[in-house]
């Protein structure tokens, strides 16, 4: 800060320093009690509750060397969120903080607001980073904070610079609330233009077309039957064939005329999880065979494979996975969670693909167009349905193929199918394009608030 004379953090505070994890590690978190402070609780725009921990008195009593005061600065000091600062608030006075969090306490020379922003501007940030150490993972030492030379104008000079920053950052945040609402909405509207798809609300039936220019349509019902006669047609396999199971009404939604219910084995001509090789079988960045996981699914149809792509050779994929090939234009939906949910097509980039254990491949026949079973299992309504027969087992939600196999999926007639994908298309790209916009202005806000902090704190 260009003017005014810089000191040694050490010498204008009356603490730093961080706790510990109670003894017996989370299993002595309690509902009620004494709040323990923790990495999650510290972020830049504030303090935030959810995550809060307790802990009992004892416990309390062992940590009483790390008692917050209101308006103490709270810095995280390691991991990912390392540098993350805020302050203290009021009903916060007399909680405690984890190994993970520092008290900073200033002495009556130095503002905490002052403090918390200097500590969050791009160039103490960036020093931060610079001082990382530890063997395994990244950490901030005491010494270290100590030594942390801190600009010190007057203490109304302090003062007028936190009221200045703190005017504008409210506009900025009133700004980014705004948009936050706006991405909200698309979210809502989003899901109800899935949903009047999935209720046969979108576009016009086929059945009132064919009515009102006296024609005759292929029905759902009609579609599904020859769907079962041509796969009991082309059965080659070994023994007799056997009927995919018909699905169980009960509950259902009545659908609209011209409709009918399937399960998804009956319009699918192959429902399958894959499995998982062993580690030096898969190979980071580039291979033979794409194999994709969990995190390569997203929750719009597309697929991501730039998140760690990996890969399997020839021949893992023609050996032991072989009975988890995929290919373009199948369906995969993840069955682990949470969350569930997450949907994508197999695109043409590669000729082959496979897939893990936590990921099901669904392949439409020729009377399902694959676009709609894609949006049938992003639309609220199925996949409330799945999430119901998930099992749940310590936090993690499973959903078993065989449940997957059996789902009951709404079968419009097939001209439908394509006005239904048409329509949805047209309506989830104008959500991308203005997603991007309020994404962009985001980034624009954050780098504004960055640019604020930069001018405040400018050294030299």
């Amino acid at each position: 800060m260009s003017g005014s004379p810089t000191i040694q953090l050490g010498e204008v505070t009356t603490k730093v320093g961080s706790g510990s994890t109670p003894r017996g590690g989370e299993a002595a978190y309690k509902s009620t009690g004494t709040p323990l402070i923790r990495s999650m609780n510290v972020h830049f725009d504030g303090f935030r509750e959810n995550g809060l921990a307790h802990i009992d008195e004892e416990q309390a009593a062992a940590l009483r060397n790390v008692e917050v005061r209101a308006r103490d600065v709270l810095l995280n000091i390691t991991g990912a969120s390392i540098g993350r600062v805020t302050i203290a608030p009021p009903h916060m006075d007399g909680a405690r903080v984890n190994q993970h969090v520092c008290i900073i306490r200033p002495d009556d020379r130095l503002e905490p607001s002052f403090l918390r922003w200097f500590l969050a501007s791009p160039h103490q940030q960036r020093l931060i980073n610079s001082m990382e150490s530890g063997a395994t993972r990244q950490a901030l030492t005491k010494e270290k904070i100590l030594a942390f030379e801190v600009p010190l104008p007057s203490l109304d000079g302090q003062r007028e610079i936190v009221a200045e920053l703190e005017k504008q950052f409210s506009r900025l945040d009133e700004a980014v609330a705004n948009l936050q609402r706006v991405k909200a909405n698309l979210k809502r509207y989003k899901a109800s233009v899935l949903k009047a798809a999935v209720e046969g609300r979108l576009v016009e039936t086929e059945a009132t077309l064919a009515h009102r220019e006296g024609r005759t349509y292929e029905s759902g019902d009609q579609l599904l039957q020859r769907v079962l006669e041509e796969r009991r047609g082309a059965w080659i396999g070994k023994g007799k064939y056997k009927e995919p199971e018909p699905p169980v009404l009960d509950g259902l939604n009545p659908l609209p005329d011209g409709w009918a219910y399937a399960t998804a084995e009956q319009m699918c001509g192959q429902i399958a999880s894959g499995s998982t090789p062993s580690p030096e079988s898969m190979f980071s960045g580039a291979g033979d065979v794409p194999f994709l996981k969990v995190y390569n699914l997203t929750f719009d149809g597309s697929l991501d494979f730039t998140v760690k792509p990996t890969f399997v050779s020839n021949a893992t994929h023609q050996g032991m996975l072989a009975r988890s090939r995929s290919v373009p234009g199948d369906v995969l939906l993840n069955i682990v969670g949470p969350p569930l949910g997450k949907v994508s097509i197999v695109p043409t980039a590669y000729p082959e693909w496979n897939i893990n254990q936590a990921i099901v491949t669904f392949r439409t026949s020729s009377g399902l167009v694959n676009q709609l079973l894609a949006y049938w299992l992003l639309a609220r309504p199925v996949l409330s349905r799945l999430e119901r027969t998930a099992k749940a087992t310590a936090g993690q939600h499973n959903l078993q193929v065989s449940t997957c196999r059996k789902l009951p999926i709404p079968v419009p007639p097939l001209a439908e199918q394509t006005r239904i994908v048409a329509k949805v298309d047209r309506h989830l790209s104008i959500i991308r394009e203005v997603e991007a916009e309020v994404d962009a202005n985001l980034q624009r806000a954050q780098a504004l608030r960055q640019a604020t902090l930069q001018r405040a704190f400018a050294i030299g």
